[in-house]
Formats: C-alpha cells, structure tokens, sequence
C-alpha cells in the first residue's frame, strides 16, 4: 500500500469512528498542502462507501476572519457528501461529531459544467454557470487532537474541517441581490453572535468559486452540474453546545435554520 493510501485509510477510519486524529506519523504525514490534496483525492473514493456520492465542495480561508483564525492566508478546498446534506430545519445530534461547529455561508448550484479545458476561470465566467444560491450554514467538525497545530496539510487531507451543510431555499440568479453586499447574520438560541458580509469573501464569492474552477482544474479535474459549493463563511466559526438552535440569516437570500441536540 502506497503512503498516500495509507494516510487516507487512516483519515476514513477516524471519520467513520469519530475519533479524535492525532498527527499522521512519518512518511504518511503530508509534508506539503500539495500531498494533503494527493491524499484528500484518495480519502473522497474511500468516504463515499459510508457517505454517499460527493455532491459539490467546500472552500475554507476566504475571507479575513477565517484566515486570521485559522492562519492560512488563502483559500482550501474539501469534499461535500451527498448524506452530510440537510434541508433548513433539520435536527441533528451534537454526538454525532467530535466538536460541531457552524459557518454562515453562501452556497451556489450549478447550472452547467465548468471543465478543466475552459481554464483559466475567472468570476464572470463562473458567475454564468450558476443555476441558483442558497443560505447554508455549513456544518464543520473539529475532529483533531489539536487543530491549531496539526498543520494546513493535515487539515486539506482531510477536507479541511468539512461535515456537511443545511440548505436553505434556492433563489435563481436573475433573482438574487448584489452578492457582495448581502449580509450574513449568525443568530445562536436567538443572539447574534456573528455578521460579515459577500464582500468578505475573497471581495465576492464568484471570486471564491472562479478559484475552486481553477484549483480542479490545475488537476484535470472540473465542477459539474448541479453540484452545490459552498463559497466560505462570513463569520468566524461557532462551536456549539448540545440544544443549540442555529439561524443563518443572509439579506436577499433569506434564512437556513436546525437545531443541533
């Protein structure tokens, strides 16, 4: 077994346990955030057994707040699966994670394909290919021993906190407002506890996506359509407590709710 199988094995293991994983030791341990990728392609094929089929993508670190928490200065991507997806509303179970938290997000859907041969993308390009955007609170889990110094690579190899997303009603394109001005309320047992704005998101989140075009396609790979992406939170991340209700409330784009016990 290759190294990168091994690493990957041992990622899927702690997921479908989950249980706390601990820096990967030696030659299985991703050097550089290139290997994490190498090693997040090899998770995906293993996830899905127990997961479902990948349905679209996260992308972390794009705006301000989440880079300085997280002191990575640029965008990452992960995988998002088809039984980790959950219509506004839900009621999930706080023990069915390590440490949940939550992100505001916007989320889009695509309309048609955007192939690796069409690169390099920009964010007109991807803003065509756009069926609709929908309010999501994405789910995360801080399944790690110690996130703050298990390292960037570690974090990409295994989708980089990703646990899901909870929907919210999908708005069509011609109908949406200004996607940089829309804010992002996030609202815990009825107080605000945090707010940014589109803006925040790598200026706009077409920019956000125009990046995750272009990092699949750097590998031969592409987006599809009706695949979901969630374009990075405008909020640092909340972690919650077990009876916590979670609003996401996004101006323009209405509101995603569940409760988390």
């Amino acid at each position: 077994m290759n190294k990168t199988l091994a690493a990957a094995k041992t990622i899927a293991a702690a997921r479908r346990d989950r249980t706390p994983l601990p820096p990967l030791a030696g030659d299985a341990a991703p050097k550089t955030e290139a290997d994490g990728y190498r090693i997040q392609d090899a998770l995906h094929g293993l996830l899905s057994v127990d997961f479902g089929a990948m349905v679209g993508y996260k992308i972390g670190c794009t705006s301000p707040v989440m880079q300085q928490y997280l002191n990575i200065p640029h965008p990452c991507g992960g995988g998002v699966f088809a039984k980790g997806v959950y219509e506004s509303g839900a009621s999930l179970s706080t023990k069915d994670f390590v440490r949940v938290g939550v992100e505001c997000e916007i989320a889009v859907k695509l309309a048609r394909d955007l192939v690796s041969t069409e690169a390099p993308f920009t964010a007109e390009w991807v803003g065509e290919a756009i069926e609709a955007y929908l309010p999501a609170i994405e789910i995360v889990d801080d399944r790690y021993v110690d996130w703050q110094t298990i390292g960037a690579p570690m974090l990409v190899a295994d989708d980089f906190f990703a646990a899901g997303c909870v929907l919210g009603e999908p708005v069509a394109r011609s109908s949406a407002p200004d996607l940089a001005a829309v804010v992002g309320r996030a609202i815990i047992n009825g107080a605000e506890v945090g707010r940014g704005t589109g803006a925040d998101v790598l200026g706009h989140p077409h920019n956000a996506l125009a990046w995750l075009a272009n990092h699949l396609a750097a590998k031969d790979k592409g987006l599809r359509a009706g695949e979901i992406v969630l374009t990075g939170s405008l909020i640092k991340t909340v972690w919650l407590k077990a009876g916590d209700h979670v609003v996401m409330e996004l101006a323009g784009l209405g509101t995603v709710d569940a409760t988390f016990g």
